[in-house]
């Protein structure tokens, strides 16, 4: 057996062919072999990789984009519903994490409950949706960073400003590729020494937060708000369903369970606090950004810093973008924390080569598919524009949280024995309601997003014929 198996996790699970899934007793087996990631995030670390993950791009960049595009002063109620849906899934996430204290996450749990073939479609789609919402994030803070250069009296040249096509002479977004780059680097350091940074910068994010409502609030016009749904209900719909990544973050903390020191005691409490924390963050900085600003003259690239401009505060503005510059770096450690998380878990699992299942000696982290998540993120960050992206981002974590949600009612009826730190309430209601409004957003995404979307899978499941249903360690267990 590999050194890279937990400890006690055997090649013998339940089921068979398609659906084998992970022996779920040894899954709930706090302990690892030596080699394996380091245990030492605490409660508090925890919850701020999630706040860190949920507050970001969303409302410093994407929420602007909706109010303008789509909702209108509405974009309050598209956070709303994206929240309701996601609150939904993240009891569900809660339980499963006060119940396997393993790194993955939705992969992990649905390869668990509903078997191998269902473990390897999301693991192989969060592969592809955390990248790029680490792109979609950098490159809401190049805007921001634009914002702040042209303050600051600098003359940067076009090229470098964006993808091509999003403006004049733009040949790549510069800033964005090197911060992909950047928090590569910073997770390669150890989790320990990064996780502290993040707290650190998730404290600092909150607190401009809380600037911009605080001051925003005596800056509020009541007719801005009108027409409240200049797009109708549908607009607030599709703004939902655009703005939904912003309101998740948690799941992908979910994947450093293994890096915490009490994982099943500590991980539910720091999902459902840090989604409490960020809804109501969310849906009072979007009346200040709405009533402050009528929705059709936001400005979509730095939508905060430019309403406190026009508001005759510059200087506010410039400590705003900059503050935005910081703090959505908590956003990109958070996922691409996930991504890499996601496949040293399917490597280990066999699904994908073990290669990339390597830790590191002197940090303990999978530096391989790090280093792998920051060039391509990187890439995307530099030459897609931000919407389509973003959108790119949406209908694989609608997916991932529809399997969590039936899987979390499935192994409740299969096996009620497990000792569960904490249980989803109202169950099978709750987790209902997460399967609806999951599909139900994703009927609102653009054809375009299918369209790429259905490549990735056609591509996955070529992989997985070809390679992963014969390597993975069930199929070796199986074969002995």
């Amino acid at each position: 057996m590999s050194d890279n198996t937990p400890a006690g996790l055997s090649t013998f699970g339940t089921g068979k062919g398609l659906f084998r899934r992970l022996p779920m007793e040894q899954l709930i087996a706090p302990e690892v072999t030596p080699g394996g990631l380091r245990k030492s995030l605490t409660l508090f670390q925890l919850t701020a990789i999630g706040i860190g993950g949920i507050i970001g791009a969303g409302i410093f960049s994407l929420a602007g984009v909706v109010a303008k595009q789509y909702a209108g002063p509405a974009v309050l109620l598209s956070f709303l519903i994206a929240g309701v849906a996601s609150a939904a899934a993240a009891f569900s996430y809660a339980e499963f994490a006060g119940l396997i204290p393993r790194a993955g996450s939705a992969y992990t749990y649905g390869y668990a409950v509903l078997g191998e073939i269902v473990g390897w479609f999301i693991g192989w789609d969060l592969l592809l949706e955390y990248t790029a919402i680490v792109a979609v994030v950098a490159i809401g803070i190049s805007g921001y960073f634009s914002y702040l250069v042209q303050q600051l009296g600098l003359d940067l040249p076009a090229w470098m400003l964006g993808a091509p096509g999003t403006g004049a002479g733009h040949r790549v977004d510069l800033f964005a590729v090197i911060l992909c780059l950047f928090i590569a680097w910073l997770l390669t350091q150890g989790i320990r020494n990064a996780a502290r940074f993040e707290t650190f910068v998730v404290i600092l994010k909150v607190a401009v937060v809380l600037l911009i409502i605080g001051v925003g609030a005596f800056h509020i016009k009541a007719g801005n708000y009108t027409p409240f749904m200049p797009h109708g209900l549908g607009g607030a719909f599709t703004g939902a369903a655009t703005v939904f990544f912003a309101v998740f973050g948690y799941d992908a903390m979910s994947t450093a369970a293994e890096e915490s020191k009490e994982s099943q005691k500590h991980m539910p409490k720091a999902i459902l606090l840090s989604l409490a924390i960020a809804m109501v963050l969310y849906v009072l900085a979007c009346l200040v950004l709405t009533g402050m600003v009528p929705y059709t003259n936001i400005d979509t690239a730095s939508p905060f810093s430019s309403a406190f401009a026009s508001a005759g505060m510059p200087w506010l503005g410039t400590v705003i973008a900059a503050g935005a510059i910081i703090g959505i770096l908590t956003v990109m450690f958070t996922f691409m924390l996930g991504v890499t998380r996601v496949w040293y878990s399917m490597s280990r699992d066999g699904l994908l080569p073990a290669y990339f299942a390597k830790v590191s000696r002197k940090h303990q982290v999978p530096s391989r598919v790090t280093w792998i998540t920051g060039i391509a993120s990187a890439l995307l960050a530099g030459f897609v524009d931000i919407g389509t992206a973003a959108e790119l981002t949406n209908i694989g974590i609608l997916l991932a949280f529809t399997v969590v949600c039936i899987a979390v009612i499935v192994l409740r009826y299969r096996r009620p024995d497990l000792p569960r730190e904490f249980k989803c309430p109202w169950l099978p209601v709750v987790p209902a309601v997460g399967v609806i409004a999951s599909v139900w957003l994703i009927t609102y995404l653009q054809w375009q997003t299918w369209v790429r979307f259905a490549v990735w899978f056609v591509v996955g499941m070529i992989i997985y014929f070809a390679y992963s249903r014969r390597h993975s360690r069930l199929a070796q267990g199986e074969a002995h």
